[in-house]
């Protein structure tokens, strides 16, 4: 358990572990009702980095989340298998930014069957669609 809590708040894990205390901390607001999911959407698009269809705090929430899961195992499983040395040490600070590239490919295959619960709402209002056909004048 001791190591456990050492992954999570010894350098590089504290950013992580503040980035998910982040997203608890807004879950918890809007479990409460005081924001809302997509408070956040004005103006990110995230089809570039293939996470588009969910709204920007779902997608980062679960970035955050596997990307803090990815970090604390591997530091666990370095601290517990390696010895100490340089290869070691490098692999200690390498295990953030490979933490970063495993959770966006996880975050990509989760936010795909997500996007079917997320309508897109930029549609006009009441969901009708203007008929597109060419009327004959």
């Amino acid at each position: 358990m001791r190591t456990f809590v050492e992954a999570a708040t010894g350098l590089p894990g504290i950013l992580f572990t503040a980035a998910l205390v982040v997203a608890v901390c807004f879950w918890l607001l809007v479990a409460v009702g005081a924001v809302t999911v997509d408070s956040f959407d004005a103006d990110a698009d995230l089809g570039a980095w293939s996470m588009g269809g969910v709204p920007v705090t779902v997608a980062l929430s679960l970035l955050t989340a596997c990307a803090w899961l990815v970090n604390v195992a591997v530091t666990v499983l370095l601290t517990v298998q390696a010895t100490s040395g340089t290869v070691t040490g490098v692999l200690h600070l390498l295990a953030p930014a490979g933490s970063l590239l495993v959770a966006w490919r996880l975050t990509c295959l989760f936010v795909r069957p997500l996007h079917r619960l997320f309508p897109d709402t930029s549609g006009p209002p009441g969901g009708r669609r203007k008929n597109r056909r060419q009327t004959p004048r």
